[in-house]
């Protein structure tokens, strides 16, 4: 049986399937060619991650896919329910990248109370004429440690930001529509561990105490953070959004930063990937990635064997 990973694989993925007997393709094929390929090759199992989109126009057009596989959590680049009314299978790796998303989130908010992404666009070109005039631009630095974040979403992402904050000393409030509580664990280096257990609230509540405000959720229709939302949040607020682009209205929260309404924003993901608007690109309040939440090579490990042990088990037994 053939697997194309169109989106890429690692090393250990591709060794646990060729294992396990199946041909791992890891071809990048473009979109519009996405359908051809799969039926010239014959091809069993498509894996993807955020690039390739898997739609209606493929399931109907490509009979031999048995399996779509998501290298990742969110899956709406997948029409999932066409394509299981199908009797395809639609496979997903939600646990896997949750540590390396929460390791980001961290990433942003480090950068952002200590002003390193523009420090980092200024000291190359004022570093050695202005080091005392940069010094004090970012003396006005703040501590994580003692302050509040606010988790919107809190699955398995936002449970791993919540573990993360804990080891800080933050204050963590969490708001999610499916879950009322979760006992988070926070391990420590000689097997010592205390579970702390957090109740979710409404949102409302959440926007007006947290000093900080970072997103957990799945791609929806509509905003969840608007002006209206902006409106009841702390002054001086920092924002991450490590989720979807779409969930924050980037027009507002522009606004809101030059207004000093929000103090800072780190965004992984934009509502035009993966050309983002340039009015974000050049705002010297954003710290920017290009959508890389998932992308370590611990994450890509875990995410390739566990692609591969569903796959073995779904088309071996």
């Amino acid at each position: 049986m053939k697997v194309l990973a169109n989106d890429g694989i690692s090393d250990s993925g591709i060794k646990a399937l060729e294992k396990g007997g199946f041909e791992v393709i890891t071809t990048k094929v473009a979109q519009e060619q996405v359908a051809n390929y799969i039926n010239t090759n014959h091809i069993d199992v498509i894996l993807v991650r955020s690039a390739t989109k898997v739609r209606q126009d493929i399931i109907d057009n490509c009979p031999s896919i048995k399996i779509i596989g998501r290298g990742g959590v969110g899956m709406d680049n997948i029409d999932v329910e066409y394509a299981r009314s199908k009797g395809i299978h639609v496979i997903n790796t939600p646990a896997s990248s949750s540590e390396s998303v929460a390791e980001l989130v961290f990433a942003h908010l480090f950068t952002g109370v200590r002003f390193l992404h523009d420090s980092n666009r200024n000291m190359p070109l004022e570093g050695d004429t202005n080091f005392n005039g940069l010094k004090k631009a970012y003396a006005d630095g703040i501590e994580l440690r003692g302050k509040t974040i606010g988790i919107i979403g809190f699955g398995r992402i936002g449970q791993a930001v919540a573990k993360m904050a804990l080891g800080l000393g933050m204050k963590v409030i969490a708001s999610d529509k499916y879950v009322g509580e979760a006992v988070i664990r926070v391990d420590f280096y000689n097997g010592q561990f205390i579970n702390v257990d957090i109740k979710t609230e409404p949102m409302e509540d959440l926007l007006k105490h947290s000093d900080f405000i970072t997103l957990h959720v799945p791609a929806q229709d509509g905003y969840v953070i608007d002006k209206e939302e902006f409106a009841i949040m702390r002054d001086h607020v920092g924002i991450v959004n490590c989720a979807r682009g779409g969930v924050i209205n980037e027009v507002a929260l522009v606004e809101a930063l030059d207004n000093n309404k929000v103090l800072f924003a780190g965004l992984d993901v934009f509502e035009n990937e993966p050309t983002p608007a340039v009015q974000l690109l050049m705002h010297p309040k954003i710290s920017l990635t290009p959508h890389i939440g998932a992308a370590t090579n611990e994450a890509q490990d875990r995410i390739g064997t566990e692609l591969a042990e569903q796959i073995k088990s779904l088309l071996k037994n």
